[in-house]
């Protein structure tokens, strides 16, 4: 059974479905800016207009452009947490971890993972991806503390969803400084080669 409660669940609403699609067409508009030149070199109005959205829209779903741009590490990282939720309640969470990091979310989706993790090793855009990924990691946390023993530690949990965390950043820049922006089929796979080896180091305890 799934460590996550079993609830049903209702279809989204036509206006939840146009609100994803707005919220989805401002990130892509933003990340096609980004594509083709620096950050400074477009504005929000700039972000809007490609989307078909007024200003005030923009700011509706968004705080800045840099937000935008870091939704798309936000909702894979979000993915990737639902289904940690659905592993076997009896697999240990980094047994877990690793069927979802090597398993998880399509190629193409983590091919798009990987491309934003290139653009946005500029200070300014670097700092929303970090926030992203200190999001995931009291989703996570949270998840432990579902899955482990009751009465588990703070410190053992808080120190292992931190070292899944960290080593998961640490394959995706191995995979930049190899591949730079290269999302190729085989650069791709080898991005979750690395992510569920990270994953077997902190199960191997680091031994070599």
């Amino acid at each position: 059974m799934s460590i996550s409660a079993i609830t049903p669940t209702l279809p989204p609403s036509r206006r939840e479905l146009n609100k994803t699609a707005t919220r989805e067409a401002i990130a892509l508009a933003a990340l096609n800016f980004l594509r083709s030149g620096e950050l400074g070199s477009f504005t929000v109005d700039d972000v809007a207009a490609a989307a078909g959205v007024s200003r005030r829209t923009f700011f509706n779903y968004f705080s800045s452009v840099e937000a935008a741009i870091a939704s798309f590490t936000q909702n894979y990282l979000d993915g990737l947490i639902a289904e940690l939720q659905d592993r076997p309640s009896d697999e240990s969470l980094l047994e877990s971890a690793e069927f979802v990091l090597s398993n998880g979310g399509t190629g193409e989706e983590l091919a798009l993972l990987a491309e934003v993790f290139a653009l946005t090793q500029e200070a300014q855009l670097s700092r929303f991806q970090l926030q992203a990924w200190d999001d995931c990691s009291l989703k996570v946390t949270e998840v432990a503390r579902l899955q482990l023993p009751e009465g588990t530690d703070d410190l053992y949990i808080h120190a292992l969803v931190g070292c899944v965390i960290s080593s998961c950043r640490a394959a995706f820049m191995v995979w930049f400084l190899r591949h730079g922006t290269d999302i190729s089929p085989a650069s791709i796979k080898n991005l979750r080669e690395l992510l569920s080896s990270t994953i077997s180091l902190i199960r191997n305890g680091f031994s070599s």
